[in-house]
């Protein structure tokens, strides 16, 4: 019988926590051991006569990866730059700089390494390795096959590969595996037979449901390959020992990836790189579209399992999940300035593209650097996903967006909502790390008046217009003059009300900035100001305010523009963005 009470103290809702690393990662391996994916690739490259390289067979080909850049599972990758071929037939005539236009996924198996590894000098034995493996997750080797392609002679991939790799947050131990353990799809290593050292006599993989879905900024996700963890060549005791042979020590936390699992056919290819052979062919997805290669706002997502059946429970790995933002995502951040995230971890935002309020919040996220998963909130679909339940009771009891949560140094969830508020908060992470303010913070009494001209301008948006245009706002009035039975249009009088009110709002803002405005809105530096007027401006025009009478806000819209965070957090490039 399961205990309830005892359920209920130890559990908590997934909604209600923030999923971290697993381990203090000191180094990473990456390994290319399934066969089928070896051959499709050196097919690709070298024709199917010479498709494996003559050592593969003998021992498992590795390189070293880049730790630092190794991510938990939800957290956004920024698409990479670098060198790429100026001519993809002629390596003579050099090399452009760019931002990758071949952006892959790796479908991979991590080994997170425990115990008490032998000294440096020491070889592992196969005997010792299995009791050295922690457990496994799912992992996405990101891969970028243009930077690839320049760089990778002679040495191998670099640049290409160490902007970030992505993992599962959960460890699934070798202890619970055990029931899935099976053949490897090589079956057994006999032509040629590995040297003893690598020799397993228990040769096996497990049986590891792969799966990779891939959703586009709008929304629809397809499932992109189904592969599995059998369908390695040399596995993960034989990748450790030959890590060690030369004498190289092993810490706990230390991690090796399995290289890319494909299948034997095209559906379960474990890149794009396949899956395209090349980029000759297109990945049809659900929505109609088509994929060659990772677009800007596309998300993918890993899922690993074992299937249940009998006394086996069905295992899950939990999602390695990734969303790619544009190239120079952060390019507006000052490199040196101190990270504002020192207390706090995984930050997300509940948002809608459209909405004004959650713009704002955008804007102030991307000018702090502050990195985030964007959490969708659909405001008009089914009557408003923010009404539902689990967002209410969950997040945002007033039924709105934006709500930011995070978790702070306990690992506890925190959730801020209200634009002003959740920019106030950011504010003072950013200034605790020596950052800048939106909301000016200057000394003095000209400090204090810049700071009063700023909020003075945003609570005008925030207080005077915001609410008045609100969807929820105009709905009820339209609803109020229909009930009232007038012979009156309600969805007209309510625009006309909102119109008329955006239009006083801007007027006042227009008096203020035309004295306060230098480059921005209150001098030259942005200040919380601009962040409210550009939001402001967008949904005038939706609402058919003639702007013609605010040749200063305009301006600063425009200076806005220009600025990196602006285009970032900008309703078009969101990941729920309805064209």
């Amino acid at each position: 019988a399961v205990d309830k009470d005892l359920r209920g103290a130890v559990l908590r809702p997934l909604g209600e926590v923030t999923m971290h690393l697993p381990a203090e990662i000191g180094d990473y391996t990456d390994f290319y051991s399934s066969k089928e994916h070896a051959t499709n690739v050196g097919t690709m490259f070298r024709g199917a006569d010479n498709a494996l390289q003559p050592n593969w067979v003998h021992l498992p080909v590795g390189y070293h990866g880049r730790a630092s850049s190794v991510v938990v599972s939800g957290t956004p990758l920024v698409r990479p730059r670098g060198q790429l071929q100026a001519d993809n037939d002629d390596e003579s005539k050099g090399s452009v700089y760019g931002p990758s236009r071949l952006l892959d996924i790796e479908l991979e198996i991590g080994a997170f390494l425990g115990g008490s590894a032998p000294q440096l000098g020491r070889p592992i034995t196969m005997a010792e390795a299995e009791d050295l493996i922690f457990g496994l997750v799912v992992l996405n080797d990101w891969s970028s096959r243009d930077i690839q392609k320049w760089e990778y002679v002679p040495l191998g991939p670099f640049g290409s590969k160490n902007f970030g790799t992505t993992i599962s947050p959960w460890v699934v131990t070798l202890d619970a595996l055990e029931p899935y353990r099976c053949e490897t799809s090589a079956v057994k290593q006999d032509d040629p037979v590995p040297l003893e050292y690598l020799r397993d006599p228990n040769y096996s993989s497990y049986d590891v449901a792969l799966e990779v879905d891939l959703t586009t900024k709008e929304g629809s996700t397809t499932t992109i390959s189904k592969s599995n963890f059998r369908h390695m060549y040399w596995n993960v005791k034989q990748q450790l020992v030959h890590h060690s042979v030369t004498g190289c020590n092993m810490k706990p936390g230390d991690l090796l990836g399995s290289g890319t699992i494909s299948g034997t056919s095209p559906g379960s290819f474990g890149s794009m790189l396949e899956l395209t052979w090349r980029g000759r062919d297109e990945i049809k997805l659900s929505d109609g579209g088509v994929r060659k290669f990772l677009q800007d706002q596309d998300t993918i997502n890993l899922r690993g399992f074992c299937l249940g059946g009998g006394e086996r429970p069905r295992i899950g790995f939990g999602d390695c999940s990734g969303q790619i933002l544009p190239a120079g995502a952060y390019d507006g951040v000052d490199v040196e300035k101190p990270s504002p995230l020192a207390a706090f971890t995984g930050f997300a935002l509940h948002t809608y593209w459209r909405s004004s309020c959650s713009w704002r919040v955008r804007l102030a996220l991307a000018y702090h650097g502050i990195a985030y998963a964007s959490m969708p909130v659909h405001l008009v679909k089914d009557g408003g996903h923010q009404k539902a339940a689990e967002y209410t009771s969950g997040f945002n009891s007033m039924a709105q967006v934006p709500s930011l949560t995070f978790a702070d140094a306990d690992g506890k969830q925190q959730t801020i909502t209200q634009s002003m508020a959740i920019i106030d908060f950011l504010d003072g992470l950013a200034c605790a790390a020596g950052g800048v303010a939106l909301i000016p913070s200057v000394a003095g009494a000209q400090g204090a008046l810049q700071r009063a001209r700023a909020l003075q301008v945003a609570e005008i948006i925030n207080s005077g217009i915001q609410p008045l245009q609100n969807l929820s706002t105009v709905r009820s009035i339209k609803a109020a003059v229909e009930a009232g039975g007038a012979d009156t249009n309600g969805a007209g009088f309510a625009k006309c009300f909102a119109k008329e009110r955006i239009a006083a709002g801007l007027a006042a803002c227009e008096r203020i900035v035309a004295t306060s405005a230098g480059r921005f809105a209150v001098g030259n530096e942005v200040t919380v100001a601009d962040l409210f007027i550009v939001p402001q401006l967008y949904s005038a025009r939706r609402f058919d305010v003639d702007l013609s009478a605010y040749p200063t806000l305009l301006r600063i819209e425009k200076a806005c523009e220009q600025l990196d965070c602006f285009k970032a957090a900008h309703p078009d490039a969101q990941p729920d963005a309805e064209k």
